[in-house]
């Protein structure tokens, strides 16, 4: 089967590799779509410091099940379906308290362990999720999204909070609907106009260009003052968080959702003033996937736009070197591996 290897930073092939075999509770799936994660496109530059080369990227996909074990979960053979991609090892102390997303042994496919680049791949049977009648394409967007959806409800959000979202990426995107569906005003900031385009595509009331406007100042006026109920944070920069310390409402809550690479100096004396909920977010759960797919398939979460781009498996080089050089006109890029049989 043809299966897609980083080797090592900015080096990535497609070579023949042998079809997995499916052990004892194990089903054997083919391979429909992948999404190029944030984190794939870190191992293939090699800013991702979880990564080991050689590794085979991804863990955003959908399939279409070949084989599998007799379940009560209602799978079967021929069925369109996504996968919980997060392992964990179910004997540390936060597997034992039931946060499993939050395991201290955390492997992610296509970080610590092989990923989903590649026609054939095993899956233990509960993490498959039946797809519900949703195309190829929009459940290699339910993992995303799990990310965002997860993140939203860490903190409660109520009808009718104004909510701020930095940055419009993917991430961004999807927390911008994920806020939504709670029934919130959400505005988002980003520093390029594209991106902003596309979150009033997706539902913002607002948006703010914080390269050309004061971000402080415009949530000021956005919000009579007061500041935003929920700030949530999609991009992984120091001056992002801060900008939502500055934009928060007192007793706001703050989600973080993106990955810093970088320490953050601030007077955290500031949290204390405002008196600030910070939440850190990671990974998801078996049901934010399930409200995810349920949330799509309702037609609630409207999905499809997100996808700017599909390039066939052998051209997966020209996907990352696009993503790499992305003006930000690019949101989600997948990768068609195998046709529906």
């Amino acid at each position: 089967m043809k299966t897609v290897f980083i080797d090592k930073p900015f080096e990535i092939d497609v070579r023949a590799t042998e079809m997995p075999v499916p052990k004892e509770g194990e089903a054997l799936l083919k391979i429909l779509y992948c999404g190029i994660c944030g984190s794939d496109v870190a191992s293939f530059t090699g800013n991702q410091p979880f990564t080991t080369y050689p590794r085979i990227p991804g863990h955003e996909f959908s399939a279409q099940i070949i084989s599998i074990p007799e379940n009560d979960r209602g799978l079967k053979a021929g069925d369109i379906v996504t996968a919980n991609p997060y392992f964990n090892c179910g004997h540390c102390y936060s597997c034992q308290r039931g946060f499993v997303n939050c395991c201290t042994d955390n492997q992610t496919m296509g970080v610590q362990r092989d990923g989903c680049f590649c026609e054939y791949i095993v899956m233990p049977v509960e993490r498959i999720y039946d797809g519900k009648g949703l195309s190829a394409k929009q459940l290699a967007l339910v993992e995303p999204f799990t990310i965002s959806y997860h993140a939203l409800h860490r903190a409660k959000i109520n009808k009718g909070d104004k909510v701020l979202v930095v940055g419009a990426g993917p991430i961004g995107l999807f927390a911008l609907i994920a806020a939504k569906a709670q029934g919130a005003e959400v505005t988002v900031a980003d520093i390029l106009d594209g991106r902003l385009e596309k979150a009033k595509h997706f539902g913002a009331g607002h948006v703010i260009n914080s390269k050309t406007s004061d971000i402080r100042e415009e949530a000021m006026k956005l919000t009579g003052g007061n500041g935003f109920d929920v700030c949530v944070e999609a991009c992984g920069q120091d001056v992002t968080f801060l900008s939502c310390i500055d934009c928060a409402a007192f007793a706001a809550n703050i989600i973080l959702i993106g990955n810093g690479k970088k320490e953050t100096t601030f007077l955290h004396s500031i949290l204390l003033k405002k008196e600030l909920n910070v939440f850190g977010s990671r990974n998801s759960y078996a049901r934010d996937f399930q409200a995810v797919i349920d949330l799509i398939a309702s037609g609630e979460a409207k999905v499809d736009d997100m996808v700017s781009a599909v390039y066939p498996v052998d051209k997966v080089a020209d996907a990352f070197d696009a993503l790499v050089h992305n003006d930000g006109s690019l949101s989600k890029v997948l990768i068609k591996v195998a046709p529906e049989a």
